[in-house]
């Protein structure tokens, strides 16, 4: 099955691309005022005064030198590190469902998916996914709805499902991830849990890393388990592996040249946060 010509690419309207840009850079922000807590607990976090006093008066710590500036900014700095990883993840989430949701046209009940599912506890809780593409809801935007279900077909082919399955599939759920290196058992779980329910519901479960930064293991478990898996390769012309192909070929959007256009910008404004968590104060 051959992809779809591509048709008019989707471009924000005046004023959204930064919208978008901020929508992706915004979370990044939080990451400037983080503070190492030391064992403490506490959520604010430990200040550089505070530290100071805490391994001075300590007799072992201080006799080695740990009482320095450079040891609060090498724990401000490896904490930060996993708290950037994190609000990038939260950005691409975001700049996703965005996209999504203004080029098909798509209203908030129309791309929210979640399930509920029992805690060890015995209680319930509620997940909620990244975003969902119906195929039947996409209504205003014919040549995009002719686009996701050939992809789907296309992508459901790659996976090595039968034709019947195929037939069901009546759109796709993501998980968005800035990029995908944890092999944690909590969060496996958690991603075993969002592909059953997806698939439950006839629609197929996808894994979009924006990054090429991805577990080789992760990429053959997902995949070896009919789980698509879509990462920021370039160039790409194959819209079920590479995220940015994907957004190209079937949603009209050229993501990889907002980011080009908008490089400038985010390296200033992450340069600023990675200063910061560099610096002890």
């Amino acid at each position: 099955m051959t992809t779809p010509t591509k048709g008019k690419m989707y471009l924000p309207p005046p004023g959204e691309e930064e919208r978008y840009l901020n929508l992706l850079l915004d979370p990044l922000d939080s990451c400037a005022q983080y503070r190492p807590k030391f064992g403490t607990g506490e959520e604010e976090g430990v200040t550089l005064e505070r530290f100071h006093i805490m391994y001075s008066q300590d007799p072992f710590y201080h006799w080695i030198g740990l009482d320095s500036d450079l040891m609060y900014a090498a724990h401000k700095a490896a904490g930060g590190m996993t708290s950037i990883y994190k609000q990038l993840g939260t950005g691409c989430d975001r700049l996703f469902r965005a996209v999504l949701q203004d080029a098909l046209l798509l209203s908030d009940e129309e791309i929210a998916w979640s399930f509920e599912y029992e805690k060890k506890d015995g209680t319930f809780a509620t997940a909620t996914l990244d975003a969902r593409i119906d195929v039947a809801q996409i209504t205003r935007k014919p040549k995009i709805r002719a686009r996701v279900s050939d992809w789907l077909s296309r992508c459901g082919e790659s996976l090595g499902l039968n034709e019947e399955r195929i037939g069901q599939l009546k759109g796709a759920v993501f998980e968005v991830r800035q990029g995908y290196k944890s092999e944690d058992s909590k969060r496996s779980n958690a991603d075993l849990a969002f592909t059953m329910n997806a698939a439950a519901e006839n629609y197929l479960p996808v894994f979009c890393i924006i990054s090429t930064q991805v577990s080789r293991a992760i990429l053959r478990r997902y995949r070896n388990s009919r789980t698509l898996v879509m990462i920021g390769t370039l160039p790409s012309n194959d819209d079920t592996a590479s995220t940015y192909a994907f957004f190209r070929d079937v949603i009209g959007f050229e993501l990889d040249a907002f980011f080009q256009r908008n490089a400038d910008k985010m390296r200033i404004r992450c340069q600023r946060v990675l200063e910061a968590l560099l610096t002890p104060t």
